[in-house]
């Protein structure tokens, strides 16, 4: 494996696709002459099978050889993203901006992102109004979640983008995707396992980072930055035993040992 434990190779991304994010609001606003709504419904009990991704399908149907779809949606257990639903449980859509004949649901990494989608819902669908409202998902359930027909965008924290950028001051250019941050320093063996974190926060990673380095502010020259759904990609078309398999996901505001504690529970 090439991320952790060696040298990161992910660090060629298109442009930065995300420089609308400070026009959320009016961005949904022209796309919402499309919004409809789509099942299948938000159920705990539900069993998912794969997201659809515009670029790329993020749960591609795995080789035997290579790591399985539901070794992908574990490592991302527990970490929530948010969406619009209406009464019924059913995804809200609204229109992709890229192709106005598709349809495109949300995934919002803040909760004040999806809040402003519910706000747009509300005042440009009468029929919605009081109905709509904001929903978790977790990213293990939408790793597996297959729906004919319709795709997903995730709307990443744009404050972890900033993060990104100045990471990657060296590399002008742009970010695309949801930023992840990695550090071999905290690579660690529980049980006879190995676990190589990975982080949705900076400020997670720096504050993980501080507790086992004695380097003081210097700490971010030893964070590594990806996106998600490269990251994802390469697990899916990584063989066993590539090291690939060690990474696992940290939700927001958690350290590494309480969510591995949690998770082997």
């Amino acid at each position: 494996m090439e991320w952790c434990g060696h040298s990161n190779p992910l660090l060629s991304f298109s442009s930065f696709i995300h420089q609308h994010l400070s026009r959320f609001g009016a961005d949904l606003a022209t796309r919402f002459q499309h919004t409809t709504t789509h099942s299948p419904h938000f159920s705990p009990q539900s069993l998912f099978a794969s997201l659809t991704h515009p670029k790329h399908a993020l749960a591609a149907a795995a080789p035997p050889s290579t790591l399985t779809s539901s070794h992908v949606a574990k490592s991302l257990t527990g970490t929530k993203v948010y969406t619009v639903s209406n009464s019924n449980n059913e995804f809200v859509l609204i229109s992709d901006a890229a192709d106005g004949s598709k349809s495109i649901g949300l995934l919002c990494f803040r909760h004040e992102d999806a809040e402003a989608f519910l706000a747009q819902v509300r005042s440009r669908k009468r029929e919605l109004r009081g109905k709509a409202r904001v929903v978790p998902i977790t990213l293990d359930q939408v790793y597996m979640l297959k729906v004919e027909g319709i795709a997903f965008r995730f709307l990443p924290d744009p404050i972890q983008i900033k993060n990104a950028l100045e990471l990657r001051a060296a590399n002008k250019g742009g970010f695309d995707g949801v930023p992840v941050f990695q550090s071999d320093l905290l690579v660690v063996k529980k049980k006879n396992k190995r676990y190589c974190p990975v982080y949705f926060s900076k400020e997670d990673i720096e504050k993980e980072l501080s507790k086992v380095s004695r380097r003081g502010p210097g700490v971010s020259q030893h964070i590594m930055v990806g996106s998600l759904e490269d990251v994802l990609k390469k697990m899916e078309m990584s063989e066993r035993n590539s090291g690939w398999e060690d990474l696992i996901f940290i939700p927001p505001g958690k350290s590494h040992s309480q969510h591995i504690q949690e998770i082997d529970a």
